[in-house]
């Protein structure tokens, strides 16, 4: 009798492990997945950035490329860290210790650029009357999440690898993101992060969802091409007029009238 309750109670857990961090990645990636195909095909002129340059430039020259500089590097390193293995970095000859304390430093820097950068866009828009007025719905929920999400992220870093004992979470977080790839989900890889780790996760998840309707999309239109196309000349357009010809109806003697 006195094992019963501790047998419903990891009944319990295991279903919220299952629910979290198995039903509810899919559900996101699904959502993500036919939202980016119907955004595609119902949306193609509102697959843009919408773009407010025009009504204010200070405060957008430098939050912009401070949060897409910062995004990129921090996407770059979620993608080291989650996709790759820590055996093939130490098969390229990685020690653990070169790996994280280069992580967690460039990381540092990566985020602390996105959050400044995303902190000066979020005020530009809230003290910016026109800006704040032509926020449509999908930024009052791009904004807070895309905030929760790298704000969480950041304070893990700091909290556990910076200020903290380490974490290595490529042995549990890592494992449990490739394992939904695989169609393997661990969940019990990831029961075990810490509240910070797990938060993050969850809002990512939650962010990857809310993608194909919001302003994000433009993120695929990236403007590759650009790289390498050809030079464009430009040629001064000429300022003498040119000669007229013979014949035309300028040079044409004009009729007098009759008397």
């Amino acid at each position: 009798m006195n094992d019963l309750p501790t047998f419903v109670a990891a009944a319990s857990a295991n279903g919220a492990e299952l629910l979290l961090w198995v039903a509810v990645p899919y559900i996101c990636l699904a959502v993500c997945a036919v939202g980016h195909v119907w955004r595609y095909r119902q949306d193609q002129f509102g697959w843009t950035s919408r773009t407010t340059q025009l009504l204010e430039h200070r405060w957008l020259r430098w939050g912009s490329p401070l949060f897409h500089l910062g995004a990129f590097m921090v996407i770059a390193g979620h993608v080291v860290g989650l996709a790759v293995p820590d055996s093939w970095t130490a098969a390229v000859g990685i020690t653990e210790h070169a790996y994280h304390s280069t992580a967690v430093w460039a990381g540092s820097v990566a985020g602390i650029a996105m959050v400044t950068g995303l902190g000066m866009l979020c005020a530009r828009r809230l003290l910016t009357r026109r800006i704040r007025l032509g926020t449509d719905r999908s930024d009052k929920l791009l904004f807070p999440l895309l905030c929760a999400t790298v704000l969480l992220g950041i304070t893990a870093t700091f909290a556990h690898n910076i200020f903290g004992a380490g974490y290595d979470y490529r042995s549990t977080v890592s494992v449990w993101f490739r394992g939904l790839f695989v169609l393997q989900p661990q969940p019990e890889a990831i029961a075990g992060a810490p509240l910070l780790f797990q938060l993050h996760a969850l809002t990512a998840f939650l962010l990857f969802a809310a993608w194909p309707f919001t302003r994000l999309v433009h993120v695929w239109s990236a403007p590759i091409g650009y790289l390498a196309r050809p030079y464009l000349v430009y040629r001064r357009r000429a300022t003498t007029p040119a000669p007229k010809t013979p014949g035309t109806r300028a040079n044409r003697p004009r009729a007098r009238r009759a008397a």
